[in-house]
């Protein structure tokens, strides 16, 4: 069984990372695989696991990422790079919350790899469902929930206590 406390600090120290540096430097496909095998590892309504992943790793679909993303321009010194998608023919009713699950597990993983991700959103935006859609080839039953740029982080970033008392609720409002 995993140490508790390794668990917590990886949850804790999780920070959101948008400066990367060494973007020649590729992550190994082994340490991709074991992000990709957390993401599996989330929970999902009924089991349906209605996600699928693109890994993208090659430096041309990054920098034409982040040439059609407003919000996600840090793709451009990203290492690589996972969309997590949706199959609305898997789960209609579920698929963007099972894959916020999915995602949450990836941003930890990579936390507790010693790298740096950030969430971009893609969906429920129109324009970029479309444009992601059209770049990657998606079949029109598969919605990308998000782009999440990996890398080598810049910087020595801190977490941020987003601790708040007056959210929390004992029994009753």
């Amino acid at each position: 069984m995993a140490d508790l406390s390794d668990a917590l600090s990886v949850i804790f120290n999780r920070k959101s990372v948008r400066s990367f540096k060494d973007s020649d430097k590729a992550i190994p496909k082994e340490t991709l695989d074991v992000i990709i095998k957390a993401a599996f590892a989330a929970p999902s309504a009924v089991n349906l696991q209605p996600w699928h992943f693109i890994v993208i790793d090659k430096r041309d679909i990054l920098d034409a990422l982040g040439d059609g993303l407003p919000y996600a321009k840090m793709l451009y010194d990203a290492s690589a790079a996972i969309i997590v998608c949706g199959d609305e023919n898997e789960s209609k009713l579920y698929w963007e919350v099972d894959c916020s699950a999915a995602t949450q597990n990836i941003l930890l993983s990579v936390e507790a790899l010693g790298l740096g991700a950030v969430w971009t959103a893609v969906y429920p935006q129109k324009e970029r469902v479309s444009f992601v859609q059209k770049q990657l080839h998606l079949p029109n039953n598969i919605t990308p929930l998000n782009v999440i740029p990996i890398g080598y982080p810049a910087n020595t970033n801190r977490p941020k206590d987003k601790y708040k008392p007056q959210k929390v609720h004992i029994n009753k409002w």
